[in-house]
């Protein structure tokens, strides 16, 4: 879809969904019901509900785990278990991408939330205790994401911050739009140092090139800063900035 689609159905196509499987729906909203993303949801701009894993348990005591085969430490998910709650989930949105959020899977980046944010919505299962069996991964096609290299309790967190960076992009949700154009990532390259009043403070001006009035060189300054950001601290994305290679 591309931009010219997305805005002439800005209006009429329905809310962004985010259905989350979990082990702890009460988890949820969470920080996803205060702020702006708080008040996107009561606006009915987007929807979020939660399916309960533990409700396609097994037995009395819904299982929903069982020890690696192989052995080690700690238990998995089981596939069973996690098809039935999936193929549940899928039934009233069949088309949606299905994510499962894991430390081993492809970084999230600016570029794939804008994907998702333009679309219908998304499944996100968030995994517990030392994963979910690798079958139902390959056989319902889950989209590994990761949201940094370090390790959860469990995957509702990484589901939060995926819903959260989807839902500010939605139209209506912050009001200045135009300023989403101007973060960290969207360019490829970190945002630039931001200023406001007192002018000075505590020995700290403000630069005198912002106060000129000169919009011209206030963009050059601030692209030359983005960029020395992202030499300093991500050179891995100065490569790939597209401002950076029309210099």
């Amino acid at each position: 879809m591309n931009a010219e689609d997305i805005s002439a159905t800005d209006e009429t196509r329905p809310p962004w969904h985010a259905r989350v499987l979990t082990i702890f729906p009460d988890m949820f909203p969470g920080p996803l019901g205060v702020s702006l993303v708080g008040t996107a949801l009561e606006n009915e701009l987007w929807e979020l509900d939660c399916v309960d894993i533990r409700d396609f348990g097994l037995t009395k005591h819904r299982t929903i785990d069982d020890t690696p085969a192989g052995g080690g430490a700690g238990m998995v998910m089981r596939a069973d278990v996690l098809a039935a709650a999936i193929d549940h989930a899928r039934e009233d949105m069949p088309d949606v991408p299905l994510i499962y959020l894991s430390p081993r899977g492809q970084p999230l980046t600016q570029a794939r939330v804008r994907e998702l944010s333009a679309g219908p919505g998304a499944i996100l299962l968030a995994g517990r205790f030392e994963g979910v069996d690798q079958r139902v991964i390959e056989a319902r096609g889950l989209e590994e994401i990761s949201i940094g290299d370090y390790v959860l309790s469990g995957g509702e967190l990484a589901a939060m911050v995926l819903i959260d960076a989807c839902v500010r992009l939605l139209p209506g949700v912050i009001g200045a739009e135009a300023s989403l154009s101007e973060e960290s990532f969207e360019s490829g390259l970190l945002e630039y140092p931001q200023y406001t009043r007192p002018r000075d403070w505590e020995g700290r001006a403000i630069p005198e090139i912002l106060l000129s009035g000169d919009h011209k060189r206030i963009a050059a300054w601030r692209l030359e800063e983005a960029e020395r950001l992202t030499r300093e601290r991500r050179p891995d994305l100065i490569t790939t900035s597209p401002k950076s290679k029309k210099k």
